[in-house]
């Protein structure tokens, strides 16, 4: 990878992260109903504050980024070479995960918590039917939606280039529209939401890209507070995309200078998990459920010392990031190794042979 790229893998990294850290908290801290010490009640409530306080700073920015590294395929590459790199390989990921997610969900629930009430029309990994796990992944609800939104928002970007200034304005409209008009899909709401930014990336990201690496904040340090006041308070208002616009220029302006002052490597933790978000992210979610679901056993019949309580609902988020990245770097290298990475990259079609004589 070339040094000057790695900047924007190590800002995948971090949102992939914040990703894990996300599903590991949604997953456990509400469901913690038989905590024995008040103090580990209110570390959990932390935990979840402090997760939807990420919302700004984790997806608009993966999507930008998303966006910014396939403006190329937009404005160069022809249709079938993208079909082939940009859409067939992310269905191949998306079709074969989903499978696998539904199933191991299914049989984890089945296994550890048989009593549990699943709502098997909310997830298509909770489906209890084949057309129910097909109408899932058609409408997005799945815990998979980012590459579902991958696919959307490549073929309308590649489609409405032409008229990409009011398009974005239009997207920029749906995207606040859609918190107070939801869809009865919770995933086709994500991906509705966060079109404007991956949009942003794919059409305009080399020019923001431009301006974001001259400008100097401590110039425009006032007309970035002001901007930051009040998009804090439309985002309390259930307006997010002004405070997401801001997060996307800080994160990428913070990573920029930190590569132009210290010596960045390819080696970098952080660029090993940007350079393998795709194995991060259809892993992470089948090891968090299988956690959850024993810890929530364990905990709520206050079976764990009351100090060993306190330390896992401190500390959970984190032991759950590093299991899960160190889970998803594995499984792409054994992929790569002993399946020809199929897990993970489309098989490769097989050519006509010619006839021999």
């Amino acid at each position: 990878m070339k040094q000057k790229a790695l900047w924007i893998n190590q800002i995948k990294g971090l949102c992939i992260c914040l990703v894990v850290i996300y599903h590991s908290v949604i997953t456990f801290y509400p469901h913690l109903d038989g905590l024995q010490h008040p103090l580990s009640g209110l570390l959990a409530k932390c935990w979840v504050y402090f997760n939807l306080y990420l919302a700004p700073f984790r997806m608009p920015v993966f999507f930008f980024i998303s966006g910014y590294l396939i403006r190329r395929y937009i404005d160069e590459v022809g249709w079938r070479a993208s079909l082939d790199k940009r859409i067939w390989s992310i269905v191949w990921v998306l079709a074969l995960w989903g499978v696998l997610q539904w199933q191991a969900l299914s049989h984890l629930n089945a296994w550890l918590a048989p009593d549990r009430d699943l709502v098997t029309s909310s997830n298509a990994a909770y489906a209890d039917s084949l057309t129910g796990f097909i109408r899932g992944m058609l409408t997005a609800s799945t815990s998979l939606w980012y590459l579902y939104a991958l696919i959307v928002y490549f073929t309308l970007c590649k489609l409405l280039s032409r008229w990409r200034l009011p398009v974005l304005g239009l997207l920029a409209l749906v995207s606040v529209a859609i918190n107070f008009l939801p869809l009865p899909w919770w995933g086709m709401n994500s991906v509705v939401r966060n079109m404007i930014y991956y949009s942003l990336g794919a059409w305009y990201g080399a020019e923001l890209m431009a301006w974001m690496k001259g400008m100097a904040l401590r110039r425009y340090w006032l007309p970035i507070v002001a901007f930051g006041a009040v998009s804090v308070v439309l985002w309390f208002a259930n307006v997010p995309l002004l405070l997401s616009l801001l997060s996307i220029l800080l994160i990428m302006k913070l990573f920029y200078s930190i590569e132009q002052r210290y010596s960045v490597q390819s080696n970098n933790l952080l660029n090993v998990v940007g350079s393998n978000t795709i194995a991060i992210y259809t892993t992470h979610r089948i090891l968090i459920e299988g956690f959850s679901l024993f810890l929530i056993s364990q905990l709520n019949a206050g079976d764990w010392p009351v100090w060993a309580e306190l330390t896992l609902i401190l500390i959970y988020p984190f032991i759950s990031l590093v299991v899960c990245t160190l889970f998803g770097l594995g499984a792409r290298k054994v992929s790569s190794a002993l399946f020809g990475d199929v897990f993970f990259t489309p098989p490769a079609r097989l050519a006509p042979v010619e006839a021999t004589r």
